[in-house]
């Protein structure tokens, strides 16, 4: 073998030990990150809100637990100390599976402390799509949660205190389409009117939907607040260019999480708790969102 030849038999195997060990770093960094979780508040203000309030958001936990039966996240939660705890769905994995269990231990725990407002996402409305695989899978564990006292909003709506009203709205499976590189179903306002009638106009209207794509809908229905998730942080988040994927397909989406407004409406999207199929998170933190509802004053001029 030349010099020239054990040169780049060199270069290349150096480059494969870099890649090797870059992709080992990358998923040792990622175990860490699927474990450690983040709490991030915000402050929203209001004319409509007449008394200071706090609540938590969770969503796409996913079946995973922050140490033993979920511990870590209970006493987070308890931490914050919130007045009511509000569910974005997909709690668990349906995918041929539907185990129930880690969702329901933790939603007793939580049931027991807290007032909670729980909306479907695809995960939980799975069930009932596919009923050759479910069964009754889906009443069992939205019975025993309204056993529990969980305010279970299947296209429903509740109050939470005399100035908020909570709504759930469940998307139809059309609405979980992978997407790629084309636009995803549209979403017209007389469905969410259809199945939610309008919007409470006299109090703080928060609105669960599990994808963020239609916050333009959601706003012109009247949501002041948006609560989402489903998009999982965008699994790896890049500086600048923000999530990397979708689990549509979709690709660096602006709405992967974060805050948004539109007309004084706002959206809150969660980066969520947990992963599926593609077990990775890298920049993106698992996200406990604690939201601070207060009382707008009122300008003396």
């Amino acid at each position: 073998m030349t010099g020239t030849e054990n040169r780049a038999m060199g270069f290349w195997l150096g480059t494969g030990v870099l890649l090797a060990g870059a992709a080992a770093a990358c998923l040792l960094r990622s175990r860490y990150e699927r474990r450690t979780l983040s709490l991030e508040e915000t402050w929203i203000a209001s004319p409509k809100i007449k008394r200071d309030k706090t609540f938590v958001f969770l969503s796409d936990l996913h079946d995973n637990s922050f140490g033993t039966d979920n511990e870590e996240l209970l006493e987070a939660i308890a931490q914050v100390n919130p007045e009511a705890v509000l569910i974005g769905g997909d709690l668990m994995v349906t995918k041929g599976v539907g185990d129930t269990r880690i969702a329901l231990s933790l939603l007793r725990r939580l049931a027991a402390r807290y007032p909670v407002y729980y909306g479907n996402g695809n995960h939980e409305s799975r069930m009932k799509w596919e009923r050759e695989i479910y069964g009754r899978t889906y009443e069992a564990y939205r019975n025993q949660l309204k056993r529990w006292g969980v305010h279970y909003l299947e296209n429903d709506s509740a109050l939470w205190d005399e100035d908020v009203a909570v709504s759930g709205l469940e998307l139809s499976q059309r609405y979980y389409q992978k997407a790629f590189f084309w636009k995803p179903e549209p979403m017209d306002v007389r469905l969410i009117k259809a199945r939610l009638g309008e919007a409470d106009g006299k109090r703080f209207q928060i609105l669960l939907a599990h994808s963020p794509l239609y916050f333009d809908t959601y706003a012109a229905w009247g949501a002041d607040l948006t609560l989402a998730g489903h998009f999982h942080g965008g699994t790896i988040r890049l500086p600048l260019l923000g999530g990397v994927m979708t689990p549509q397909y979709q690709f660096f989406l602006p709405w992967c999480a974060g805050e948004f407004e539109k007309d004084g409406r706002r959206m809150l999207v969660s980066r969520g708790l947990g992963t599926h199929s593609v077990n990775i998170r890298l920049n993106n933190l698992p996200q406990l969102a604690v939201v601070h509802l207060k009382r707008e004053q009122e300008s003396p001029c």
